[in-house]
């Protein structure tokens, strides 16, 4: 038996590493929108520093060695931040660290100058350098190209990061997948190998006990022959674990019925178990027999156990929501599935009985979604009153 807390564990841990992947993102995000911040003020500075050259050397009378180091260790200096000089009627004078094509015609270059102060305005405000206290010149700018990236790389970055993190989530998924499969498909393998000897001799004893005189018209042989043919069902079943199953359009109540007939004479006495249809007996549906009776047989097997040995089981044939469907609900009287618990019951070694492997639901689940593609969940349960397994056809 492996424990229930197990998945419950898993659960815990999957959400721990979430919530450490969130932290982390969230730190990217909190330290880059910080140097965002230090740099955004570092090239207001400048953009500052750049107006106030400008205008000294705009208002400067004569020229001086102060022109000149204005010019070069601020005008100049600046080779990062975007810049447009306008008069007062937005006509450009100059531009700086703009990417303009130089052979355009004006036209194009004033359109893309105009465009280019219509982005300045929206992010910044300008600045206004006064000159003989009647004219005024504007400093249109933008955001570094640096700045600009470094505001956008932390989601940039956690983009990544959950695409990478998607891909190897589903790539381990499917190793994990493939793994679980080839684990069933040997084990099923291995299964029907090892029956293929004793049922041999079995159906070989079957037979001399019945053309015995001394055993004629005895009931045993009878029973006996019923469960060598039960054995030979299950070796067919578990040689079809793995292969490609053929599917073929049976009328589902006669099948239900013959896996229920099987189950009626080696169940309690005190549980019942009653089959209802709302379609005509030749109604059909896509299924591999064998395997289709091997998923109803677990069901209500778990239904009796979950009953503990007493109560009822229904199983009756509605009309399904999916188009082109039809759905078989299993009843059952029984302790009842937490919601929480719901989907984990499907889970490889999920058990809550001190004996068994649990491995009954998940490989119904398996045949029906994988074999015949169909659906098989849990449609309705509650603890204290019982569950209802719904199974999903193809008509």
């Amino acid at each position: 038996m492996i424990p229930t807390s197990i998945y419950s564990k898993r659960s815990r841990l999957k959400l721990l590493i979430i919530a450490f992947a969130l932290a982390i993102g969230a730190a990217t995000v909190i330290y880059s929108n910080l140097l965002v911040v230090r740099l955004s003020e570092r090239e207001q500075q400048l953009i500052d520093l750049y107006a106030k050259g400008l205008r000294y050397m705009i208002n400067a009378e004569i020229d001086s060695d102060n022109l000149v180091f204005i010019q070069e260790e601020i005008i100049d200096a600046n080779r990062t931040v975007p810049v447009i000089q306008t008069d007062e009627k937005e006509n450009v004078i100059a531009y700086k660290n703009l990417d303009i094509p130089e052979k355009i015609s004006e036209n194009r270059k004033k359109r893309l100058l105009q465009r280019e102060i219509a982005k300045m305005k929206a992010q910044h405000k300008p600045i206004v350098v006064s000159y003989q206290q009647e004219f005024k010149n504007y400093i249109f700018y933008k955001d570094s190209e640096l700045l600009t990236q470094l505001r956008y790389y932390p989601y940039v970055q956690l983009t990544v990061i959950a695409c990478l993190s998607v891909i190897a989530y589903y790539a381990f998924s499917y190793s994990r997948k493939a793994e679980q499969n080839r684990v069933w498909v040997g084990l099923a393998k291995e299964t029907a190998h090892q029956l293929g000897t004793p049922l041999s001799s079995l159906m070989a004893w079957f037979e001399y006990l019945k053309s015995s005189p001394k055993f004629e018209n005895e009931p045993i042989v009878e029973e006996l022959g019923k469960d060598v043919r039960r054995l030979e069902i299950i070796t067919e079943r578990f040689s079809n674990i793995g292969s490609v199953p053929v599917l073929k359009d049976e009328p589902l109540l006669k099948v239900v019925e013959n896996a229920i007939a099987y189950l009626r004479n080696r169940v309690s006495s005190k549980v019942s178990i009653c089959v209802e249809s709302e379609f005509p007996p030749e109604t059909t549906a896509k299924v591999n027999v064998p395997l289709f009776e091997w998923v109803i047989e677990n069901i209500c097997k778990n239904a009796v156990d979950a009953m503990e040995g007493k109560g009822s089981i229904t199983l009756r044939l509605v009309k399904s929501n999916t188009k082109g469907a039809i759905a078989l609900d299993i009843q059952d009287t029984g302790k009842g599935i937490p919601k929480t618990r719901q989907e984990e019951v499907f889970l490889p070694g999920y058990t809550t009985k001190k004996r068994g492997w649990g491995l009954g639901l998940a490989l119904a689940r398996r045949i029906i979604e994988n074999y015949h593609q169909g659906r098989l969940y849990v449609r309705w349960s509650e603890v204290g009153k019982g569950t209802t397994f719904r199974v999903v056809l193809n008509r």
